[in-house]
């Protein structure tokens, strides 16, 4: 019995200073800027980064060049359930499954168990 709890002791230390000896203490700036630009109605190669020559963006352009462009996401006809997509992490299909965009007064929206 007692060794046993020795046991469980001794690991909780050695868990705890390890952790404090490799624990990353990151600063307000070490840590990484995210940005998510979500717009209605624009296609892929509408911008500069994904190729227009028709619409000058040069500070999407810089962002791009700077950063990571993000290319994997699913999009609905319409934005109430992209943007529910985004807010939830899953498909726009199964977080809102209406074809028609919400308006503040909608009666549906989000299932109340989502997390968002």
């Amino acid at each position: 019995m007692f060794s046993r709890i020795v046991f469980r002791l001794l690991i909780l230390t050695v868990a705890v200073i390890t952790n404090e000896l490799f624990a990353t203490h990151l600063t307000a700036a070490d840590k990484p800027n995210f940005i998510v630009i979500n717009v209605d109605d624009l296609g892929y190669a509408d911008i500069g980064p994904f190729g227009s020559k028709t619409n000058a963006t040069p500070n999407l352009d810089r962002m791009a060049q700077e950063g990571r462009r993000l290319t994997s996401y699913y999009a609905a006809p319409v934005c109430s359930p992209s943007r529910a997509s985004l807010m939830t992490g899953c498909y726009p299909k199964r977080t809102l499954p209406i074809p028609h965009v919400l308006f503040p007064a909608s009666a549906v929206g989000l299932h109340p168990d989502e997390v968002t």
